[in-house]
């Protein structure tokens, strides 16, 4: 379990930029440190490690890895120095790729993990969607999520048996419930999809527990089920424990809807929010 009580989020906003467009970026100097970080060659290797995913990602890596290089004072000489401007996406792949032993790290994976997952939606029009379109913004998140999960888990640990394995996360996450008992929990009919009848809160609790179970399973090159199980359940507890330490209401103590997705996609809520797709 991580401790980040001596960690928030301010660490990564104090440092993030804006262009004269409004754009956010930060500066891998800045970033070096706050990640704690003393030898910028060995912050550097993280950086190609990022690079590196994003172009297996088919994403141009100029978009987000923009290089520049910054003027600096070294006793009575000044010289030219390497650096780069970091899109948000730059920083999540960064962190990803981070020493996982340092703590900072992880609250550094949450920050940018969480935001990054919004896409296109920026963080002000996001929170100004009603609770409902934020459950269906979620919601389309989360069956994109898992879709690279469960692909993950074949390709990684030759997953096969995917009830046992998704599971497994629900267990670490939900203090050993799995996906019948979270269903039963919430009163549902047979077969009622849960994560259709789960709160915006509840559904990026969700989220992060599949992004970053997807991310250790090729960050680790797991190799077999068993591991592949034993890592979303550690996960799940991981980022329960998380949720704890920094005073949040634990995922089964969370309100059910009084609709589930599925009843709200028969009115036209669903139409208002038709570029969540």
């Amino acid at each position: 379990m991580t401790n980040l009580t001596k960690y928030n989020r301010s660490i990564f906003e104090s440092i993030k930029h804006l262009n004269k467009n409004g754009v956010e970026y930060w500066e891998a100097r800045e970033l070096q440190k706050a990640l704690e970080y003393t030898q910028w060659r060995r912050f550097e290797s993280v950086i190609y490690k990022a690079k590196g995913a994003c172009e297996n990602s088919k994403i141009d890596i100029d978009d987000h890895f923009a290089n520049v290089g910054k003027m600096v004072k070294t006793g009575d000489s000044i010289r030219k120095i390497k650096d780069y401007k970091l899109s948000r996406y730059a920083c999540y792949l960064i962190v990803q790729n981070g020493d996982p032993r340092k703590e900072v790290i992880a609250l550094g994976q949450t920050y940018f993990a969480v935001q990054t997952r919004k896409q296109e939606l920026t963080e002000k029009e996001y929170n100004l969607l009603s609770e409902d379109e934020k459950r269906f913004y979620q919601r389309n998140l989360t069956k994109k999520g898992n879709y690279w999960l469960n692909k993950a888990a074949k390709e990684a640990g030759g997953v096969k048996n995917f009830d046992k394995f998704h599971n497994a996360g629900y267990k670490g996450l939900y203090n050993g419930e799995t996906a019948s008992d979270i269903a039963k929990r919430k009163k549902l009919r047979y077969r009622e999809d849960i994560l259709d009848n789960m709160g915006s809160e509840e559904l990026a609790a969700n989220l992060f527990r599949i992004t970053q179970t997807e991310a250790k399973l090729k960050r680790d090159k797991i190799d077999s089920e068993g591991d592949a199980n034993k890592t979303h359940y550690n996960m799940g507890k991981d980022i329960r424990n998380f949720i704890h330490n920094q005073g949040g209401t634990m995922p089964e103590e969370l309100p059910t809807p009084e609709k589930s997705l599925k009843e709200l996609n028969k009115n036209s809520l669903l139409k208002k929010i038709s570029f969540f797709k």
